[in-house]
């Protein structure tokens, strides 16, 4: 497509969108639930064209040399399509909040005022890889009653299509607009800028991807922008920790996948438990392949274990690895952890292991994350774990929507104000 041709696509795409928008926020409970419903069945009942399509994309990622995790990201298995299916379905039963009111409260005026829960309108997303983001951004756009045009990445664009066709058909046969949900149709960069720079058409952005996408899309985009830029979670395991659980846990955050943003990145230990824990995980990370940068005192404790250590620079306690490597630290107590935490995580989850009740609820109170958990992996921090049916993004943001975001993310509050004739004097 040449340059003329790309805006002209996404000139349509706006338009089509915009009236789209105005129909799905009208739409009835029923009819959504019916679209959700059709949507998994189809997932379920996905043939060879699917298949096919995403083979045709790991192919070429593979040709191109793609690193390994990327690959797997672009992977619909059979597991991820049933559990794609299975968010719409726990989307579809849960309550629809369009038009909740909520805080109505009488005033000595006489007047009632309170908030009505209304759909943004028409977000776009922007995402690389993982093609399964197109069904939860599709269903949650569904149940939350805004249009939504996607633009995945280029090396799943034949997935992405195949899976933009399930989702037309759903919409369709619950007589939705099936222009609720759009495919941007070309891989060329240029529709990226404009569709961030559409605020007549759209009424904000959700980029989801590698820091590099996110920060040019914060930098450019001339609509608001729901993002984080990266997940550098952490554990600690804190004095108290039952060690047990905290081997458990800290094996599970960091190794049950490694390319996810809410995987472990960073390990803090308590030095009171440090000589007996990190022999016990350290073990389990060497037999797993997992590289151990460490300051000099965990790095001690494990090469006296006879394992594996790499000696940490600065640079590693704020890095995002997204694979078999994770930086670990020995500190004092729960202060320095959570100020080791504030000053190098990315906001994005954390995770504290302890019996201690007081240091449990400092930690809740004082890590400044968008997620923060006690006594369980930092993999939960998901919107389908979270029960939300399924998550648009995460947001390391503070403003309107915070970590995972599912459809009360998508949605606005407006005032609404009933009276009976009163004036104002």
């Amino acid at each position: 497509m040449n340059a003329f041709n790309v805006n002209e696509h996404m000139q349509a795409l706006g338009l089509q969108a915009k009236a789209a928008a105005a129909q799905m926020a009208r739409a009835d409970a029923a009819i959504k639930v019916k679209a959700l419903k059709a949507l998994a069945r189809r997932l379920r009942e996905a043939g060879p064209e699917l298949g096919q399509a995403n083979a045709r994309d790991i192919e070429r990622a593979v040709a191109a040399g793609l690193p390994a995790p990327m690959v797997d990201r672009l992977k619909l298995t059979p597991k991820v399509l049933a559990t794609v299916a299975e968010g719409c379905e726990q989307l579809a039963a849960m309550p629809d909040v369009i038009g909740e009111i909520i805080g109505m409260k009488q005033q000595p005026s006489g007047i009632r005022v309170g908030q009505m829960r209304v759909p943004i309108g028409v977000f776009g997303m922007i995402f690389e890889s993982r093609p399964n983001v197109t069904i939860e951004a599709a269903s949650l756009a569904i149940k939350s009653g805004n249009a939504a045009i996607l633009r995945g990445g280029s090396e799943a664009i034949e997935s992405n299509k195949a899976l933009a066709l399930l989702v037309a058909d759903a919409l369709a046969e619950a007589g939705l607009p099936v222009e609720a949900v759009q495919l941007v149709q070309t891989t060329d960069r240029e529709a990226v800028g404009r569709l961030i720079a559409m605020p007549e058409y759209v009424d904000v952005i959700i980029p989801r991807g590698g820091k590099g996408l996110i920060e040019r899309i914060s930098r450019e985009a001339k609509v608001p922008v729901i993002k984080h830029l990266d997940g550098n979670c952490h554990v600690y395991v804190d004095d108290t920790a039952e060690l047990d659980m905290a081997l458990k846990i800290v094996d599970n955050a960091k190794t049950q996948k490694y390319s996810p943003c809410n995987a472990a990145e960073g390990l803090l230990v308590a030095k009171s438990v440090a000589a007996t824990f990190l022999p016990q995980i350290g073990a389990v990370f060497a037999a797993k392949g997992v590289e151990m940068r460490c300051d000099a005192e965990a790095g001690a404790i494990l090469r006296g274990a006879g394992l594996p250590a790499v000696d940490a620079v600065e640079s590693d306690w704020s890095e995002e690895y997204l694979a078999a490597v994770i930086s670990i630290k020995v500190v004092a107590g729960v202060d320095e952890a959570i100020e080791h935490i504030n000053h190098y995580s990315s906001h994005h989850t954390d995770a504290i292991i302890t019996r201690d009740h007081v240091n449990a609820q400092r930690f809740l109170r004082e890590v400044d994350s968008a997620s923060v958990m006690v006594n369980a992996s930092t993999r939960f921090a998901d919107g389908f774990e979270f029960g939300l049916g399924a998550e648009i993004g995460i947001s390391t943001d503070k403003f309107h929507a915070r970590g995972p975001v599912g459809i009360e993310g998508l949605t606005s509050l407006k005032y609404v104000v009933l009276g009976q004739g009163e004036v104002r004097t």
